[in-house]
């Protein structure tokens, strides 16, 4: 690999022009050399210095590339990554990381063989809001925790005409909001024993899943990660209530604002977050204000660009990505059969996440 990393960019809709580039770009040690879009005019225009070409399967086998970033829709995530990796590239695939389990643990035997790194982009493991709630845990603010509650809500009452929203592999709110909530839950308290959910069509005309809850059981403890459709006003993205405490974040991190204002990853105010939390204590509920960690979402490329050159580990392993995939799937098993159900891992998987009692869960 070259000292600045060759990153091909396979697709350029929304996550790739709102995320991916202006990420890449920010963070020391990348250029962009190729795009894979049908839209070379747009491409150019964003990108002036890139090769553009229209086939994707050109760009995952192109040859003068360090990294191939995977950011077109959902059900081409597995085969495209695995043609990048066959031709000898490092992959990062944006989330969902698959359609299925099996498919994600194929994919790490591919990355083994191939000897290359592959990683799942979860970029909201650098938001303020995560990162005050984990702080706050961590430092034992609430005590042993007891109930945490994760929430994405918002007001959409209109379907769209858009593959995210059409019936196929890998559609679906639970598709897509689901692996950013079942992420930063695993990294809070590892493995859950149980998965119970709830999936629904909540708006007129919705053909996928636009609402859900899932139940995640580690022994008395319970985390409720929920998104939906038709809530005005919004719901608070965090809180987690302890014996000590209750902590709560009102409002979600700022940075894909940011990012869609056309603000920059270097500009002063970048992921500064004014929502403090508030935490709430004994019996009167007591408060007081608990100032915002700062969020940075490049932190995830600085992480994988020293992953890239030997000098750390990769900052989210394909077991990683597995062990979502699985979850997602006991989810849709548990809606289906209206029971809780356990989660099916690999051992790898499951040492693949810090343990439960490091944050005062009992089993």
């Amino acid at each position: 690999m070259t000292s600045e990393l060759r990153v091909g960019l396979i697709g350029f809709g929304f996550v790739s022009k709102t995320f991916h580039v202006p990420l890449l770009q920010g963070t020391e040690g990348y250029r962009i050399s190729a795009v894979s879009s049908r839209r070379a005019a747009e491409v150019k225009a964003a990108l002036p210095d890139v090769d553009v070409v229209s086939d994707p399967k050109q760009l995952a086998a192109h040859r003068d590339l360090d990294l191939v970033v995977v950011a077109s829709p959902n059900d081409t995530h597995a085969p495209l990554a695995e043609l990048a990796m066959r031709s000898g590239h490092n992959v990062v695939v944006d989330k969902p990381f698959t359609i299925t389990v099996d498919e994600a643990r194929h994919l790490g035997d591919v990355a083994s063989e191939s000897r290359v790194l592959l990683s799942v982009f979860q970029n909201r493991r650098w938001d303020s809001d995560f990162l005050t709630i984990q702080d706050a845990i961590r430092r034992d603010t609430v005590g042993r925790p007891v109930l945490f509650e994760s929430r994405i809500d918002r007001f959409r009452p209109e379907v769209r005409e858009r593959w995210r929203e059409l019936p196929g592999p890998g559609a679906g709110l639970l598709y897509d909001l689901g692996p950013h909530l079942i992420d930063q839950t695993l990294l809070l308290f590892g493995i859950p024993d149980t998965v119970q959910a709830t999936l629904a069509k909540q708006r007129r005309g919705a053909s996928t899943d636009d609402f859900f809850q899932l139940v995640l059981r580690y022994g008395e403890m319970v985390a409720t990660l929920q998104a939906g459709s038709l809530v005005s006003g919004g719901s608070p993205r965090f809180a987690v209530h302890g014996e000590r405490a209750s902590v709560v974040k009102q409002k979600p991190d700022i940075q894909e604002d940011q990012l869609r204002a056309g603000i920059f990853p270097s500009s002063p105010d970048w992921g500064i977050d004014p929502d403090d939390a508030i935490v709430f204590e004994g019996a009167a509920g007591d408060s007081r204000h608990l100032k915002a960690t700062p969020g940075d979402q490049r932190g995830y490329y600085v992480a994988l660009r020293e992953a890239l050159h030997g000098n750390a580990p990769n900052p989210v392993p394909p077991e990683q990505g597995a062990t979502v995939m699985a979850i997602i799937e006991a989810a849709q098993r548990s809606d289906v059969e209206e029971r809780r159900v356990g989660v099916r891992l690999t051992k790898q998987e499951r040492d693949a996440w810090p343990g439960r009692r490091r944050l005062g869960v009992r089993a």
